[in-house]
């Protein structure tokens, strides 16, 4: 049932190609302004968080399409308060089918893939040209590291959406956690000060979705507390987070109670 229900979603907004592309094109757009902060940034500082403009390049594509991608796939439990304030979450809650499946395949975006076709294809093309020295783990790590990072900002997304069933207002909350993870994520947390990299790598662990895996494959030099062997945990850390949003999603399920909608 859900792959009809996403089937049918793709396919109506895939009819009406001169919108579909004018969205895709959008994202790219977006995507591509706000690389322009990233340049801007080393074009005046030829190195910030000790990488230069190619290195943090690689950061911001592999941030990019792993946001792009977790956005398409988990972006709609941003709608969660209006589910809940409507009163729409009870009739899926009745539904013979899981409630996350539901709301995930709710307003399938394709247009948001935009953002994730820019990401790779900077990120491609920065570690052409960054004079990486390949070896088997690092070409795994190459390809593993966007996995990770989908699972981290889907878990994010999630733990945001689950916020609702305790804080009805709390989308804002919710979005300085998915948000400023993302962007965190997508420049070099070299150069950010200390007390917010530490938050950002063990409570929102945003640094392990795209900087330490990137500044391992391009041999950059790591801050203090961050090593080399971290750029291994996206797929671990992420799964283990979605184990435990999972667990306060399904208690927020229990203790939500509708207005009879």
């Amino acid at each position: 049932m859900v792959r009809t229900m996403v089937g049918a979603r793709i396919r109506a907004q895939a009819g009406f190609r001169s919108s579909f592309a004018a969205d895709l094109a959008s994202q790219l757009l977006l995507a591509a302004t706000e690389f322009v902060e990233i340049y801007v940034l080393l074009h005046n500082a030829p190195v910030f968080g000790g990488m230069n403009l190619a290195q943090a390049t690689v950061v911001y594509g592999l941030a990019c399409v792993a946001f792009g991608v977790a956005d398409m796939l988990f972006g709609q439990l941003d709608n969660m308060h209006g589910f809940i304030r409507e009163g729409r979450l009870e009739t899926l809650l009745v539904r013979p089918t899981s409630l996350l499946l539901q709301l995930v395949t709710a307003d399938v975006q394709l247009r948001r893939l935009g953002r994730a076709a820019f990401g790779l294809a900077a990120y491609l093309f920065a570690l052409s040209i960054c004079g990486v020295a390949w070896t088997p783990e690092k070409v795994a790590l190459a390809t593993l590291a966007p996995i990770g990072g989908i699972l981290i900002f889907g878990a994010l997304f999630l733990a945001s959406g689950s916020l609702h069933f305790w804080v009805l207002d709390g989308q804002q909350a919710g979005n300085a956690f998915v948000y400023g993870g993302r962007y965190v994520s997508s420049v070099p947390a070299g150069g950010l000060m200390t007390p917010v990299r530490v938050f950002f790598t063990f409570v929102v662990p945003a640094t392990l979705v795209a900087y330490v895996p990137s500044a391992v494959l391009v041999s950059a030099p790591l801050p203090d507390f961050l090593v080399a062997e971290m750029a291994w945990l996206g797929i671990p850390v992420g799964v283990a987070l979605w184990g435990i949003v999972l667990l306060i999603w399904r208690a927020g399920i229990r203790r939500y109670t509708g207005a009879g909608g």
